[in-house]
């Protein structure tokens, strides 16, 4: 495959629209803050080829293994992550048309993973297929300074004439995992919540009983102000079921700018009681609502100058490896912060489905190094934790396979301690 991204030290950066390397270029462009993390999708509709993919650290779907043939202490199942609520979406009409990439004449396209500031930037000019021009502008990021908060910025605007404009902004809890075994839905669905200030959607995962509940404010703004007296929103609630939706419709004037600031409070059993997952996520936003879209996002960026501060590695000369270096960089660090010894480092990070974003032995092999060399001791102990904390099980583990004594086997593959990976011997 050709490189089709620019070379930059501190940019990831997609200069023109390369639809056929789009799954690729939405694993590159992800972004995550070892809580939660998400593929590089587009927010608005998207028929092209495209994996969604938002993801919960630690909660995971004891997937039924589908291997060939059994050996005593083979497991069961394989643990995946699950793809959780989609809370970026976003269905763009204007004058009655759909916003589709994949049926636009695109003019312009440029998307760009800030790693120093950790933001994930997307600028487009497209001629919708009347002939209207568009111009978008978005931003977003899950932030290192609140962990179960994820927002974004979307402005769209047409130069040439007035529109209607409709923007319909969700929570879509009707997802699945593409690699599910036996094509099973891993969540089912609890309630749908709406009402003037938020949309909320609450998922509990089958078998492994871990919930979920997502809740979403917005601020609509036209030229970075709110709306006047003058101009007429229409607002239309909608719940269906395991989504939830609020569209916002108006006349946008020809060179004016319509923003909608969307912010999403993740919260999980993991860390709270499932009573309080509604009124944690709106006590998040309700707190958050007097600092703007950029305030939280200064919050987010100066946390990770923090990290780039003592983690940097500078390489002089060659600008391909010094971008290759700091993409590593990024990726261990908005996969991993240390936070939370319960979790661990996903091989393949948030970037998407593969490898069940479980915890491999590459974690002490590759990963335990670099913490140990670049971060606080803590978060390098609680990598070691996560491991002491899985004795018991790796005793099990053991004994299956008929040791005694306290002799213990740790997984080659966990979530939990318990092994979870079928044919690991040709592997």
């Amino acid at each position: 495959m050709k490189s089709y991204l620019v070379k930059d030290p501190w940019h990831i950066i997609e200069d023109g629209f390369h639809p056929e390397y789009n799954r690729i270029s939405e694993s590159i462009f992800s972004i995550g803050n070892g809580h939660m993390g998400m593929r590089g999708n587009f927010e608005e509709t998207y028929s092209g080829d495209s994996l969604q993919g938002t993801y919960m650290a630690g909660v995971y779907y004891p997937d039924k293994t589908i291997v060939g043939w059994w050996k005593n202490g083979y497991p069961e199942y394989f643990a995946k992550v699950l793809n959780s609520t989609n809370w970026i979406g976003l269905e763009i009409e204007i004058d009655g048309e759909i916003l589709d990439l994949a049926k636009t004449r695109i003019q312009e396209f440029r998307r760009d993973l800030d790693m120093r500031l950790g933001l994930l930037k997307r600028r487009f000019k497209a001629l919708m297929p009347d002939g209207t021009c568009i111009v978008v502008d978005a931003v977003r990021f899950v932030s290192l300074d609140q962990a179960e908060l994820g927002a974004l910025s979307y402005s769209i605007s047409c130069p040439d004439k007035d529109v209607r404009l409709s923007i319909k902004s969700s929570l879509n809890g009707n997802v699945h995992n593409e690699d599910a075994n036996y094509d099973e839905f891993f969540w089912k669905h609890d309630s749908q919540d709406i009402d003037e200030q938020y949309i909320a959607v609450s998922l509990t995962t089958r078998k492994t009983g871990f919930s979920l509940c997502v809740t979403a404010a917005h601020s609509l703004l036209i030229n970075d102000e709110i709306p006047g007296s003058d101009i007429d929103v229409d607002v239309e609630d909608c719940i269906e079921d395991g989504k939830v939706s609020k569209t916002f419709t108006l006349d946008l004037q020809a060179g004016k700018t319509l923003k909608l600031e969307k912010y999403a409070a993740c919260m999980t059993t993991r860390d709270h009681a499932e009573k309080e997952l509604k009124s944690l996520g709106r006590k998040l936003l309700s707190e958050l609502e007097a600092k703007s879209f950029h305030g939280l996002e200064d919050e987010h960026s100066r946390r990770w100058l923090e990290i780039w501060n003592h983690s940097d590695l500078v390489i002089n000369g060659e600008t391909s490896a010094q971008q290759g270096i700091r993409f590593n960089i990024f990726q261990l660090n908005q996969t991993y912060t240390g936070a939370d010894a319960r979790l661990n480092i996903g091989p393949k990070g948030f970037t998407g489905e593969k490898y069940g974003g479980s915890t491999y032995w590459d974690t002490e092999a590759y990963c335990l190094p670099f913490y140990l060399g670049t971060s606080d001791p803590s978060i390098a102990r609680n990598l070691l934790k996560y491991r002491y904390n899985h004795l018991p099980k790796a005793i099990e583990n053991a004994e299956k396979l008929g040791f005694t004594g306290g002799a213990a086997l740790y997984p080659m593959v966990t979530m939990n301690g318990e092994e979870c990976h079928n044919e690991w011997e040709i592997t």
